[in-house]
This record gives structure tokens, sequence and C-alpha cells, in this order.
């Protein structure tokens, strides 16, 4: 589909073999990512990620191959990425905090064929953490496997020198030389087979129900997304963005990394949050867009060389305090949000420069912003399907575009209802076609960007001997959106006192950090409301949650 003044779509086909060949062909050697030990124009990306597609080729990856990618922010995420979706493989980022029984989940309902990745990362020893899941690989010898515990799992590709016989080392070095020139031709060949309808991105959020939720995004929809996205909200090639937001996530991946490579501009990220770094990095590559969350902002705005640092290369994005006086928000009330979702690739309502700028209108005050072009929305009765009237509030349903293909593992019918609508569980309503957020819901929390299932982690609380009930909720915090509180009932048989730092610390073993509660607090049975079902009352259990977190 051409590019022109209706279409905000690409003027190539819009695949990931297409997206490499048209930023090599027009971008070259500007820079395309960055991080605080390397830097890539265009045409290393292409050349890097041709060398170890070759290398995944080799190893038996084809079209259609699940590649589980296992790196933190950097220039090496990146690149496995687009080795991967060039072939035609599914890519299936891997969440660098994933715990034992997380990360066993995660492979076996993923199909993970392929594990690229580091073996370890800051606290984290993956190949610990898979012998513990698959014990028979301590006896496996490899590279081939054969693995009951992880029945699809066919090679463990990795990085850097492999410590142990049953995983490949060395895929990251030498992606500067020369690739034979047949396997070269088969890497080509497998990009010619890649259409904008196949899968290209599984992606994987918590559900409600905390059961593993694997987003199937195809290359089409992703790529004219982020094209989308970078117009509206002004992104060329002369833009550089900063996030610390993990690739593993739409957020990171598709809002900051593909709305980058779509328009030519710089991506510029690191493994961990360090301020200090984050600063040097912003002022040094004089980005000018920051993708963060208000935590990560407020981070950078207290650092005591805050003042001090040339930040004025800011144009938009996430950090306002940073932007010149005339770029700042003229009323901070005013300010314009947007929504998304995984299942939507990102932002389905947004916001144009000029309105971060000047704000919404007055009379609009709190709205999160317009309709993505090409997204329909409706507002319905969440009980009886029907629509609402305009400006009363209802459930969300989105249709369009940038819609996932589907949930892996789930029927269509189980996703989309008759008319391919995707009822996202959020509540809101629509005025004058300004969007506003009500709520959720689901008691699904979010904290920092980040999805957190009550039942997963109340699930992990019961299993302590010394806890009778645990309810987990979401108590609002300035700037983290939600805190994760949980209420906990002490078992009196079990002789061991409730102790929140031992909680703590059990819990980390089986959860990611930030699904870990910041607040235990110890409650008595009778402090427990239930409703005439003989469940929680759960709004009730929010409010207390919020009550005693606020006495603490």
């Amino acid at each position: 589909m051409a590019e022109n003044a209706e279409s905000p779509f690409p003027e190539y086909l819009p695949t990931v073999p297409e997206l490499l060949r048209a930023g090599t062909s027009r971008f070259g050697s500007a820079d395309a990512v960055i991080d605080p030990v390397e830097r890539l124009s265009y045409a290393d990306l292409d050349r890097r990620s041709l060398a170890l597609a070759a290398r995944l080729v080799e190893a038996g990856a084809r079209k259609g191959s699940h590649v589980g990618i296992l790196f933190p922010n950097n220039w090496a995420w990146v690149v496995a990425w687009a080795a991967a979706a060039r072939i035609g493989a599914v890519v299936v980022p891997v969440n660098t905090f994933y715990r034992t029984p997380e990360l066993a989940r995660f492979l076996r309902h993923a199909d993970v064929h392929f594990l690229l990745g580091v073996d370890r990362f800051i606290q984290h020893d993956y190949l610990e953490r898979l012998e513990t899941i698959a014990p028979e690989l301590a006896q496996s010898r490899g590279p081939e496997l054969r693995l009951p515990t992880l029945p699809q799992l066919r090679r463990i590709l990795l990085w850097g020198e492999s410590p142990v016989p049953w995983a490949t080392g060395g895929l990251g070095t030498g992606l500067d030389d020369d690739v034979d020139p047949d396997l070269a031709a088969v890497v080509a060949s497998l990009g010619e087979d890649v259409v904008p309808a196949d899968p290209m991105l599984i992606t994987y959020t918590s559900g409600s129900t905390g059961e593993p939720k694997g987003v199937v995004h195809g290359h089409g929809g992703v790529i004219r997304h982020s094209n989308n996205l970078a117009r509206l909200s002004g992104i060329d090639g002369s833009a550089r963005l900063w996030t610390p937001m993990p690739l593993c996530w739409v957020g990171g991946f598709a809002f900051t990394l593909l709305r980058a490579l779509v328009s030519g501009a710089a991506f510029i990220t690191q493994e961990v949050m360090d301020p200090v770094v984050a600063l040097d990095l912003i002022e040094k590559e004089r980005v000018t867009h920051v993708s963060a969350w208000p935590a990560v902002s407020k981070t950078l705005r207290e650092h005591p060389s805050f003042g001090e640092r040339d930040l004025s290369a800011i144009r938009g994005g996430s950090f306002p305090d940073a932007l010149p006086p005339e770029r700042r928000p003229l009323d901070p009330t005013l300010t314009v949000g947007s929504l998304g979702m995984s299942e939507t690739c990102g932002p389905h309502t947004f916001w144009t420069p000029e309105l971060e700028t000047s704000g919404a209108p007055e009379e609009y005050r709190g709205t999160f912003g317009l309709p993505v072009p090409g997204v329909e929305h409706r507002i319905v009765d969440p009980v009886t399907g029907q629509d609402m009237p305009p400006g009363q509030e209802g459930e969300v349903l989105v249709r369009g575009y940038s819609l996932m293909l589907g949930m892996y593992r789930r029927e269509r019918a189980e996703v989309f209802d008759a008319d391919g609508w995707y009822h996202t569980g959020d509540r809101g309503l629509f005025r004058d076609g300004w969007f506003f957020f009500t709520g959720r819901q689901s008691d699904l929390i979010k904290t920092s960007g980040s999805n957190v299932a009550p039942i997963e982690v109340e699930s992990c609380l019961l299993a302590l001997e010394e806890v009778k009930l645990a309810f987990v909720l979401g108590v609002p915090h300035p700037d983290r959106g939600e805190d994760v509180v949980a209420l906990v009932v002490p078992n009196p048989l079990s002789g061991t006192e409730l102790d929140p730092e031992a909680l703590r610390t059990k819990l980390r073993e089986q959860l990611s950090s930030f699904k870990v509660p910041r607040h235990f607090i110890t409650v008595g049975d009778a402090d427990i409301p239930w409703l005439t079902s003989q469940k929680a009352d759960r709004r009730a259990l929010t409010a207390l949650a919020e009550k005693l977190a606020t006495d603490r």
C-alpha cells in the first residue's frame, strides 16, 4: 500500500525482511540502535541480522519456528529479533525477570523450539534454571535436544561461549564476517516467502486469571501500526528515542523500537535502569523523545546531576520536566494520555505533538486522547452487549488493523466475538470524539507499566504454611500507577509467626520482582468482608488495603 496523504502505511511490503531492506536503502549509515557499549547503523543491523539468521538456519530454524529470545535491552536483542523475523520464524520474547516456575510455564506454553540468548543477567542464572526445569539436560550432550519436560525445545543457543554441553555457544561472535553465499541465498529466499499475514511475534502478558496469555501479532499489523504511530507523533529521521522499557513488552518493542526503525530514527536503550547511565545517554546522544513510565521520569528528575545536564534536544515524550519552556504543557492538568494494550500492539488512542504542548481543551480535561485512525471502538453494556448511548460509560471494544491475530493456543471464538470485536475489559466513554478511561472490569493491577494478576500472587502466598488467607490488591500510587499490596490472614496452626520480610523472600523465588507486594499487611478473619455469594468483597478489600497502607 503506497504511502500518501490518505494512508499512514509504508510504501514497502510491511514485513521485517522488507523493513530491513528499506532501512538499509533509505537510511544506510544513520544510527539505528545505540546502547552504552555499541552503536549500529541501519546497514549494520541488516548485515549482522543476516549473519545471525544464517546461523539460525544452520541450527534448523525455518519459517514458523518459535524462537525465544532471552536478552536484556541491548543491541543483541534487536539483532536477534531481526534475524529470526527475517526468515519468517515467530519471535517469542522472554522476560528476563522470569523465575524458574514462570520460565517453565512460558517455555511449555509458547512451544519454544529454539531458545537464543544470554546464560545469565544480573543475579539470574538461566542455565541453572533450565536444568531445574528439565533435569534430563544434565545427561544431554546436545546439540539436538529431546526433553520430555520441554518436548518442543530442540536447541539452546547462547550468545557467548557455552559452559555446558547441552547448549551451543558463540552465536554472537563474528557477525561482521562474510556469510556463506549459499546460506545467504537461503536466508534471502526465506525472506521472500514472508507475507504481512504471517505471525511475527508472540508477546506474553498477564491475564486477569494469572494464566499465560500469548498475544500473536503479524508482520503487517505491527509494522503498519508502528508507522502510523510514528506519523501521528511526529517521529521522523531526525528523532532519537530513548526507553528503558523492556523490549519483551509492546511499549518498548512496537511503540519505541519499531516506531524508530520505520522512521529512520535512532533507538537508544540500556540493560538496567541506572539514572546516571540514562542521563549520560540522553545528554550525549541528543535524545529527542523519552518513552518511560512516570516513576522513571521522577527518578531522573530527582537525580542530583539533573540540573547540570544539557537535555535541550528533548522535544517530546514522557519527560516534560526536560522540555524547553515553549514545549512544556501549558497546564499539566490538561495533559492528554493514551490507552493501549498488548492485544492492540500498543496505543489505540493517541495525542498529537500539538496536544502534547497545548493539552486538551478545558472541557475535555482528563481525556485519554483520540482514536488511532484505522482502529474502531465500541462502548457497550458489559452485561447485555448493547451499545451505550454517546457519552455514557461501558466496556471498551476494539477492532482494526493493529488488533492481534489471536491468542496462542486459544480458538478464535474464545478471543473475539462473532463480529471480530475484542472485549478489552477496560471501561470508558467517548465524548465529542475524545476518549475517557474510567477503570478496568477485572482486578488486574497495573504497576509501573507491568500487569500483575492478583490470583497468581495469591496462589503463591496460599502455598505457604504460615498463611491462611491472602488477598492481593492494587492501591493507587502517584508515580507507579498502583502498588501491589497483600492482605494476609496468618495460619494459627502453623506455629510460625508471619514475617513480612520472610514472605517477600519466599515470593521472590517464585515471582518476578514487580509482582512481589510492596506492602504485606496482617489482618484477622473478622476483617475480611464477604458477599452473600461467599466470595470476598474485593471492592471493600481494596478500600481496606488503601486505608491500611496509608496508615502505615
